[in-house]
């Protein structure tokens, strides 16, 4: 195994991320990927000497990743999380076959996050849950439109069936000062990621622009896959006094291999329509934080169509509370 020199000083702190995505967030639509809430927990660095190293470094015997250099910050993230898709007329019945089908994710995950002299970032994430009627989609949707006195969407008896779902991701991202420094300036965060499983399979590629106060202790707002993706990683450390802020634009591509909603359960047969191959998301926002203590993101984005027949791009709206202890 090989031996990692940490940075001398830790992040200590433990956090929290609640993460909402919806289309009718900021917009008035309701359709296709439109619902995604994720709750996460970050922990606190890795001592040098802990033995919560020793997965970064049998991965890093199997793997060409986690080599680090210089300063080196490894920390973990737990997830759980729900995504919900649906048609764009919600009051058919039966739903319209040309159609997104109805379905739902429902999943637990685990990241190794590895930061390596404040300017790369690695992320190995496991995801494993569920889709279909035991996601609870329905529950969640219909249950939410009853509480707002909205129309219940009405098909979901032909929703994407239950199907066991894993996931496993690797994303790396390098943070380029363009001007100024971290205390305040403006920098570009280009990353590759992939994706492979038999809910999503996806390669991406993408980069965002920052500019702002502080923009060296994170690496964008995080996202729901698949999407431009941030990270649950956030280092106080890297903070020069109490207060941060940034404005952002990122855009990114995906060449998708799988796409569960779109092409059906993998066994047994299920609604479907053809998926489109290339998937672009364009996006901006902006990030405020309060020391280590408190964070708000918002985000809007637009993403190309999914299928074929998708008259219009989707409209995203997210917004994200942090904190720490």
């Amino acid at each position: 195994m090989m031996a990692v020199s940490l940075a001398a000083r830790a992040d200590d702190g433990s956090r929290i991320n609640i993460l909402e995505e919806n289309d009718s967030l900021y917009f008035t639509s309701d359709r296709h990927y439109t619902q995604g809430l994720r709750i996460s927990y970050l922990g606190p660095d890795v001592g040098g000497e802990s033995g919560w190293n020793m997965p970064f470094d049998a991965l890093h015997d199997l793997l060409p990743i986690f080599t680090p250099k210089g300063d080196v910050s490894r920390r973990y993230a737990l997830e759980i999380g729900q995504s919900i898709f649906t048609p764009e007329n919600l009051k058919l019945n039966p739903p319209d076959p040309r159609d997104r089908p109805y379905g739902a994710w429902t999943y637990a995950g685990l990241s190794f996050l590895e930061e390596t002299g404040r300017r790369t970032l690695e992320n190995v994430e496991l995801q494993a849950g569920v889709v279909g009627p035991a996601a609870l989609g329905e529950v969640t949707q219909n249950d939410f439109h009853e509480f707002i006195k909205v129309h219940r969407a009405m098909g979901w008896h032909d929703q994407i069936q239950n199907e066991p779902g894993i996931l496993i991701s690797y994303e790396r991202k390098r943070r380029l000062l363009l001007l100024g420094d971290d205390g305040l300036g403006l920098d570009i965060v280009p990353e590759i990621d992939a994706t492979v499983g038999n809910v999503f399979t996806y390669g991406e590629i993408g980069t965002m622009l920052r500019f702002g106060k502080n923009i060296g202790a994170d690496y964008g707002p995080v996202r729901v896959r698949p999407a431009q993706s941030g990270s649950d990683y956030f280092n106080a450390d890297h903070l020069d006094g109490d207060f941060g802020f940034y404005g952002f634009i990122g855009v990114a591509g995906r060449a998708v291999g799988r796409n569960i909603f779109l092409d059906g359960n993998t066994f047994r047969t299920s609604r479907n329509v053809d998926k489109e191959i290339l998937v672009g998301d364009l996006q901006g926002g902006i990030a405020l934080f309060w020391s280590s203590a408190f964070r708000l993101d918002f985000t809007v984005g637009t993403r190309s169509p999914e299928f074929v027949g998708q008259r219009h791009p989707d409209l995203l709206g997210s917004a994200a509370l942090s904190f720490s202890w």
